[in-house]
C-alpha cells in the first residue's frame, strides 16, 4: 500500500465516531450549508439541491436527482456530478459531529452509469475519527436504499475553523454569510465544541 492510499485508511489507534448530543435526530432533514453551495443551496439553478437528512449513530442519507444539467455523455450524469454528490453527502456527516470540517482527499469508484431523471439514493457514515481527521464513506445507489450501486467514495475530512472560510472566501460572499444570524450562530456553535 502506498502512502497515498494510506491516507484513507484510520490509524490502528483511531477513535470511533462519536455523534453530538446536539446533532440533528434521526430522520431530519440537515437543510443547505450555504444557500449557494452547488452541492446542497437552493439558490443554484443547476446545482443537486441534494437533501441530506440525519441517520442513526453517525450516518447520513441523501438523495438528488440527475437532472439534463448534470449530464456529461448523452443522456449519463456527468462523473464529476456523481463525485460532488458523494462529497456533500460526506461533508453533510459533519452536522453529527457538530465540526466543520473540508474536504482533505476523495477517492471515487465509478461502477455504472446513472442516467438523466435517475433519482440517486446515497448513504454516507463516519468511521473513524483521528485528531482533526474524520474517515467516512459513501454509497450511492439507483433509484432508492436496494438499487444498484452506482459509485462509491471512501474520504479524509479535515476539521477547520470558522478563519479558514474567512481568510481564504471571496469578501462579497462572506459578509453576505456574516450578516445571516442563522449562519454565524450555526459556525459559532460548531467552532467552540471539542
Amino acid at each position: 500500500m502506498t502512502a497515498r492510499s494510506a491516507s484513507l485508511t484510520p490509524p490502528a489507534d483511531a477513535k470511533p465516531p462519536v455523534r453530538h448530543p446536539d446533532a440533528p435526530a434521526p430522520g431530519e432533514l440537515l437543510g443547505a450549508h450555504y444557500e449557494h453551495c452547488f452541492g446542497c443551496g437552493g439558490g443554484q439553478p443547476h446545482g443537486l439541491h441534494l437533501e441530506a437528512r440525519a441517520g442513526a449513530g453517525v450516518t447520513v442519507t441523501a438523495e438528488f436527482t440527475v437532472r439534463p444539467a448534470h449530464q456529461g455523455a448523452p443522456g449519463l450524469a456527468h462523473g464529476g456530478v456523481l463525485a460532488t454528490a458523494l462529497d456533500e453527502t460526506l461533508g453533510s456527516l459533519n452536522w453529527l459531529l457538530q465540526t466543520i470540517a473540508v474536504t482533505g482527499r476523495l477517492e471515487t469508484d465509478f461502477v455504472r452509469p446513472v442516467p438523466v431523471d435517475t433519482v440517486l439514493f446515497l448513504e454516507a457514515e463516519v468511521t473513524a475519527v483521528d485528531g482533526r481527521k474524520i474517515y467516512s464513506t459513501a454509497t450511492g445507489r439507483i433509484g432508492g436504499p436496494d438499487g444498484p450501486v452506482a459509485v462509491r467514495a471512501d474520504a479524509l475530512f479535515i476539521e477547520v475553523k470558522v478563519d479558514h472560510f474567512i481568510e481564504n472566501g471571496r469578501p462579497q460572499e462572506i459578509q453576505a454569510v456574516m450578516s445571516d444570524p442563522d449562519q454565524v450562530r450555526r459556525a459559532r456553535a460548531f467552532e467552540v465544541n471539542p
